[in-house]
């Protein structure tokens, strides 16, 4: 699976200015299915991917905010097939939850090498990066690791005795910010991929993603092949996707919009399936199918049964797969997005196999059915021409199945962040995102800036806080290390940090420039067992902010 990389970002989807020929291959050696939908953004279809269900379902909601955790009682595809005896291994990507308890070794895989965010901010020699939930450091550049990675476990495991794997190698790669080559030693091979790019006329935004699919095709061959060697690819289902619409502009095969909408540029994605003798080659699905699809494709595959205690959204594709092609498979695919709370008027579609009601308007926009909009996807792929006046009894169809299936997947479900776990048996320091707080102040703010440099910053005002949810394994004392950067002129202010009956103050120092960060030590709290409510608060400040304040870190005293 790529990160945002559009259906029309490869060779077999008509895309003549890209270089995809190991993805196109999959398809020509295989199935493409031409109406296969992701989701509108990274984090839900993942969740989908991993559970067989949408995303609604699984009490992840954003793909930020401490929003992009998957529940803690869902069942993974990966646990599944362990069930079957399965080993399995995941490479890359995750996005579905950072804390211990949520980590991808805890979901079922054995083994796990990448990143919990939504993106990285350095692909050659990559810093964000993680080996079973301890952070490692890595030589090289990162779609390139993954692969590696990837096949060394392969190697690994066919090589260790009979058992089958279930490796899910999920590149970060197109995702921004779209680095090529950057150290000393390989610079000119990104430099290639560029040039290559830009001389056929594509602009410089445009040729990075490009070079950037490129160097994952590159890769992809390299998987194949090490499958021949091993003598393994007669015997191994591959799938190749994406997990949302496209972020390139340059060809859109005719599609609307892009990542983040619920156009079909926005949820469409490219799909290949590749099992030699037995999915007929160079065959095409017109169905609509789903990334709810994989888990009970796989468990079919694998023996295994799927869960029966929970709605299971997906449907096996198997018989579509080794017929190599099928008119029809789910009655209707849905899509909802909005980033802060799940919303059924703003930005949401419903489809049959011929017709798509959506409804796309921004934050300032009115999702009333003056701006619904349908379309006839048979003969308007491209979604230019509405029919809704001509069709009400259609738009009243598809909209009342919308609503039925949001009140469904929504039902019961609390859409808040997770509580931070703290003090699980064994684990050292918990880090304390700022994304995770809520804040009041007429002056705080907080500052994305990719995940890991976060900050909580402008507050100056006594009172003005922010504040965190925790859940307590083991209550006891704790060392509370703070992150922050502080200009000189600003230094001398007051953080108090409680929770409960417990608190400490810390005189902040200064650092030599607002962003950059240094690591304090401000002394110790106690915490009780079960729900707590961490907060950061200002006593004083002298300067125009108090500090920046990057992250918070509890570590459990003996």
């Amino acid at each position: 699976m790529t990160d945002d990389q559009g259906y029309w970002d490869t060779g077999a989807t008509g895309n003549p200015h890209i270089d995809t020929p190991n993805m196109d291959g999959l398809a020509k050696a295989g199935v493409q299915l031409k109406r296969y939908y992701a989701a509108p953004v990274c984090a839900p279809t993942r969740a989908g991917v991993m559970t067989g269900r949408y995303y609604l379902r699984t009490g992840l909601y954003n793909t930020r905010f401490g929003g992009d955790t998957m529940g803690k009682d869902e069942v993974t595809v990966a646990q599944l097939l362990k069930q079957a005896g399965y080993r399995t291994g995941m490479f890359g990507k995750w996005h579905l939850g950072k804390y211990p308890g949520y980590q991808p070794q805890e979901r079922g895989f054995d083994e796990f090498f990448g990143h919990y965010h939504g993106h990285i901010e350095r692909y050659e020699f990559p810093d964000q990066v993680y080996h079973n939930g301890k952070p490692v450091e890595a030589r090289g550049y990162v779609s390139d690791l993954f692969t590696d990675a990837s096949i060394d476990f392969i190697e690994a495991t066919a090589k260790g005795g009979a058992d089958p794997f279930f490796c899910a190698l999920m590149y970060n790669a197109p995702h921004s910010p779209w680095l090529l080559d950057t150290s000393h030693f390989d610079q000119p091979e990104g430099d290639k991929l560029l040039e290559k790019y830009l001389k056929r006329g594509l602009p410089m935004r445009e040729a990075r993603i490009y070079a950037l699919v490129d160097r994952v095709d590159l890769n992809i061959g390299r998987l194949l092949k090490k499958l021949d060697e091993l003598g393994l690819a007669e015997n191994t289902l591959v799938v190749f996707t994406s997990d949302n619409g496209g972020v390139s502009k340059f060809f859109k095969a005719g599609l609307k919009s892009n990542k983040a909408s619920v156009y079909e540029g926005g949820v469409r994605a490219p799909c290949f399936v590749r099992w030699p003798g037995v999915i007929p080659a160079g065959s095409v699905i017109e169905g609509q199918t789903s990334h709810v699809d994989w888990l009970p494709t796989f468990c079919e595959l694998a023996g295994v049964d799927v869960p029966a205690d929970r709605t299971i959204d997906g449907k096996s594709l198997v018989p579509l797969l080794k017929a190599g092609k099928g008119a029809t498979h789910h009655e209707y695919v849905y899509h909802t997005w909005d980033r802060y709370f799940p919303n059924p008027d703003k930005r949401w579609s419903i489809s049959d196999q011929r017709w798509k009601l959506l409804c796309q308007v921004g934050d300032e926009g009115t999702p009333s059915p003056s701006n619904w909009k349908l379309f006839d996807l048979e003969a308007d792929p491209g979604e230019e021409t509405d029919l809704k006046r001509d069709h009400q009894e259609i738009v009243e169809r598809l909209r009342g199945e919308f609503e039925r299936w949001f009140g469904d997947a929504t039902e019961g479900i609390t859409y808040a962040p997770i509580r931070i776990p703290v003090g699980e048996p064994g684990e050292g320091a918990v880090e304390i995102a700022p994304s995770w707080a809520k804040w009041e102040g007429d002056h705080i703010n907080y500052t994305f800036d990719g995940y890991d440099w976060d900050t909580i910053d402008g507050w100056k005002s006594p009172g003005e806080k922010a504040t965190w949810k925790l859940n307590v394994i083991e209550p006891g004392r704790y060392a509370v290390t703070l992150s922050y950067g502080c200009r000189p002129l600003d230094a001398g202010g007051v953080l108090r940090v409680s929770a409960g009956s417990s608190m400490l103050e810390h005189t902040v120092n200064a650092t030599i420039t607002a962003d950059q960060f240094e690591r304090f030590s401000a002394g110790e709290i106690d915490l009780e067992k079960g729900e707590v409510e961490l907060t950061a608060e200002v006593v004083s400040a002298p300067g125009r902010e108090l500090m920046r304040l990057n992250g918070i870190a509890l570590k459990r005293l003996k």
